[in-house]
């Protein structure tokens, strides 16, 4: 196939036709083309899949009926060929066609078909079967490096979100060893204090001070919960019940847990993925919504793990949901994500909200 150099751009084609007359009469219409265009005659199936291997092709022109095979049979075995890669545009080039095998050959995915007494259109036909193949590949390439970067995207944020569990086991264990061990010593010294002092100034100080003691105490150990939950060690169950009831205590809104069963196991990164989840509706519950009822209901049945919050506050619009600083919904469909898992926001204005949470519990999720 030698390249015709004439005219600016140069389309190859690949002509499937037993007939030298009817490819002479392709090449003469096409010669009044503003394309050049280069053609190179094949006869038979096994010489046709071997030019559309070892050379480079544009366009592929078939006859329907050839010796011993049809154009769908070629296209089928260029299919084959071609694997997962995209074969070039094809076209049925016939003297005679039904509308049935017509319709057949464009469902199979060939690109279009042209009787030869209208052959005065080949360009056309040619030229909107190459822009469409070219669009199609270029949506194709699109979709790839999309997915492509969809997958870095959740592993970067399965990275993240197990990077930011590290930091706040290590903030806790912090917490934990230095700011809790001072606040002891410390009761331990006011401890003194008030048992060798009888003045009473000085006894009033030393219980005023052991009450602000016992609150820094106290937020010291919210804190070390909140950033790394050791309820869970007990079991999800534990874990969202304790949520629950310290939700009601604090709020005093009416929080109720339904369950399937007594006990759920999964793997850690579930119950970590369940447990924030959980703790990011209650939080967003208590700052937002205005409810005075909310119930929490978690299930694994049918192999899906599925955790469900919802309220009866004054809810939310759409536009809220969708908001570009609506981190903490975002949060929580990527978090989902990490664990091959889905959620599901929906909720109107006035009719409270309700945040579900799936993942399957399919595979080691340790």
């Amino acid at each position: 196939m030698q390249p015709d150099t004439r005219k600016n751009p140069v389309r190859r084609i690949l002509h499937l036709e037993d007939s030298p007359i009817d490819h002479e009469l392709v090449k003469f219409v096409l010669q009044k083309s503003d394309v050049a265009y280069v053609l190179h005659r094949v006869e038979t199936l096994p010489e046709f899949l071997a030019c559309a291997r070892s050379e480079p092709i544009d366009v592929i022109l078939a006859d329907y009926r050839l010796p011993g095979f049809t154009a769908i049979d070629a296209w089928t075995a260029l299919q084959a060929q071609s694997g997962a890669g995209v074969p070039p545009p094809f076209i049925i080039l016939s003297g005679a066609i039904g509308e049935p095998a017509a319709v057949d050959a464009v469902k199979r995915g060939i690109s279009d078909y042209l009787l030869k007494d209208s052959m005065a259109k080949l360009d056309h036909v040619i030229t909107r079967a190459v822009e469409v193949h070219d669009s199609r590949r270029a949506k194709a390439q699109a979709d790839k490096e999309l997915a492509a970067s969809e997958r870095r995207l959740a592993e970067l944020t399965e990275y993240l979100q197990s990077s930011i569990e590290q930091e706040r086991a290590a903030i806790a264990r912090e917490v934990h060893d230095d700011i809790g061990g001072s606040l002891a010593a410390v009761r331990f010294d006011l401890a003194w204090v008030e048992r060798h002092s009888t003045e009473v100034a000085i006894l009033a100080h030393v219980r005023a001070a052991t009450e602000m003691l016992q609150h820094a105490i106290g937020a010291s150990q919210r804190i070390m919960l909140n950033l790394r939950p050791a309820i869970l060690d007990q079991g999800l169950l534990a874990a969202v019940q304790w949520l629950a009831r310290d939700f009601e205590r604090r709020t005093g809104v009416r929080t109720q847990t339904r369950v399937s069963r007594e006990a759920i196991v999964v793997g850690k990164a579930v119950q970590l993925v369940a447990y924030r989840t959980t703790q990011e509706a209650l939080t967003n519950i208590a700052k937002y919504a205005q409810a005075s009822e909310v119930n929490i209901e978690l299930s694994d049945a049918e192999g899906v793990l599925t955790l469900e919050i919802t309220d009866n506050g004054i809810g939310l619009s759409k536009t809220e949901l969708e908001k570009p600083k609506a981190f903490g919904i975002r949060g929580l469909h990527e978090r989902a994500k990490t664990v091959e898992g889905w959620l599901d926001v929906s909720s109107r204005p006035g009719l409270g909200t309700s945040v579900i949470l799936s993942v399957p519990l399919t595979g080691d999720r340790s």
